[in-house]
């Protein structure tokens, strides 16, 4: 038999926030779908009140198949890439 200690620490992880915007004026806005039922129309009608509020600009929708798991890494760049400041959200 072997025996693990549970308490032993995993790899040191370094991650910080990433700085605020100092205005959402004309800010590109990433929506973050999950898959769940509600989730599009949801991030969209949020999306729009920062479009009417802000002049912000709706990026195309950035998708991840499983609500539990993880965005895929290239889901993750390609929006850093292209957008602002990202909306995500559960669709229920």
């Amino acid at each position: 038999m072997r025996l693990y200690d549970p308490t032993v620490a995993g790899p040191e992880r370094n991650f910080s926030r990433a700085a605020a915007l100092a205005s959402l004026e004309g800010k590109t806005i990433g929506l973050l779908e999950n898959g769940k039922l509600n989730a599009v129309s949801m991030l969209r009608e949020t999306a729009a009140l920062f479009e009417q509020r802000h002049g912000c600009r709706i990026s195309p929708l950035f998708s991840k198949a499983n609500a539990s798991a993880p965005a895929p890494g290239e889901t993750l760049r390609a929006a850093a890439n292209d957008v602002d400041f990202l909306i995500t959200g559960l669709g229920d």
